[in-house]
């Protein structure tokens, strides 16, 4: 009959290796020779008893030192008879080996409720002042009369399968010991506890659609497509777990005057020609009010002139963008006599500039 390997050798440990050092090299080779993960290799089978038969003793102060001091003397065959199952679930579950050691718990656990989306359409006016104002938004709330459990008061009674632990545990023996398998109880859903009477205003879901009024605050400056997280204020979690968010996208209204780019706005004034010629001063509105636009003499059509400071306002900020007013030259169809005549005496001036395939052979 051949004789044991040694133990240290079996795990690849020195004789001073510490308590974590023999767990942390039993971890590395029970991943690699678990049955689990070899089905129907009988030298893994083998190889896992003997890797196993090594951590019993050498995990152990007390037979561990009695492996000191007598080796396999120390023990009998019956000793290993099968896994010690005594820590032997926590010291794997800690470090991920769930799946591998079939510790496939699924006990339905506290989960965190759904988020919420909710539209709101603004004028550009609000998302210049900020605006305040309550909005309704449709969602889950806890069942008022049995508080959530789904049950009818008095009708909510501790799993019999379970114990009240919302997990089953099941002992499979094997050829080459025995495996402990944990999984969610399967009655209750995990949660340890039956429901023998459904409560009848949720309908044993233990929750009922409401209308909740939310009061929310938009920013000045706020741009379209921009969102409010709102904390807390989505759909209700489960089994405990905590609400959602809400998520309020802010959709800012077309105006009939201006156009926005980030915190400046643009609009277009006509002028006559005689102002641009001349030039002078016109009233110009604003999205706050109006303001008074000096135009040069000789102005040419398509000139643009800015307002500073009198944009949008920088989101969370007393900062404002310029309004930028691209003015128009309203050419008469019909003039008078007389201005016919200082057209005409007008010197006349014509300039004819590099084309664009010109400029092109600029840069080529």
């Amino acid at each position: 009959m051949a004789s044991k390997r040694d133990y240290y050798e079996i795990l690849g440990v020195n004789r001073n290796a510490s308590t974590d050092e023999i767990k942390k090299a039993f971890r590395q080779l029970a991943r690699k020779w678990h049955p689990d993960v070899n089905h129907g290799n009988k030298e893994a089978e083998d190889k896992f008893k003997e890797i196993n038969e090594a951590f019993q003793v050498l995990n152990d102060p007390e037979k561990k030192n009695q492996y000191d001091q007598f080796g396999h003397n120390a023990f009998r065959p019956e000793d290993f008879s099968g896994f010690r199952t005594s820590g032997f679930e926590d010291l794997f579950r800690d470090f991920g080996f769930g799946d591998i050691f079939n510790f496939s718990k699924n006990k339905r656990g506290a989960r965190e409720g759904a988020d919420l989306r909710y539209d709101i359409e603004i004028s550009l006016q609000d998302a210049l002042n900020g605006l305040t104002t309550k909005i309704e938004v449709p969602h889950f709330a806890k069942c008022s009369d049995c508080k959530g459990t789904g049950a009818k008061p008095g009708f909510l009674k501790e799993c019999s399968n379970c114990g009240g632990t919302g997990e089953v545990r099941r002992i499979q023996r094997t050829a080459f010991g025995q495996i402990v398998n944990i999984a969610g109880c399967g009655k209750c859903r995990g949660l340890g506890k039956t429901i023998t009477k459904s409560c009848e205003s949720c309908k044993g879901e233990g929750k009922v659609r409401k209308t909740k009024h939310i009061e929310i605050k938009i920013p000045k400056g706020i741009s379209d497509d921009q969102y409010l997280r709102i904390a807390r204020e989505g759909e209700l979690g489960d089994n405990g777990g905590p609400p959602g968010d809400l998520y309020v996208v802010v959709s800012v209204k077309d105006h009939e005057i201006f156009d926005r780019h980030e915190a400046d706005l643009l609009c277009k004034t006509t002028i006559d020609l005689s102002t641009a010629v001349l030039g002078g001063e016109v009233e110009i509105p604003t999205i706050s009010g109006k303001a008074k636009l000096k135009i040069p003499s000789g102005t040419q059509s398509h000139t643009v002139f800015r307002l500073k400071g009198q944009g949008m306002p920088y989101l969370n900020s007393n900062k404002r963008g310029d309004q930028l007013v691209n003015v128009i030259v309203e050419i008469p169809q019909k003039i008078s006599k007389n201005q016919e005549e200082f057209l005409r005496a007008s010197e006349k001036k014509v300039e004819t500039k590099k084309g664009f395939f010109e400029k092109m052979k600029e840069f080529i």
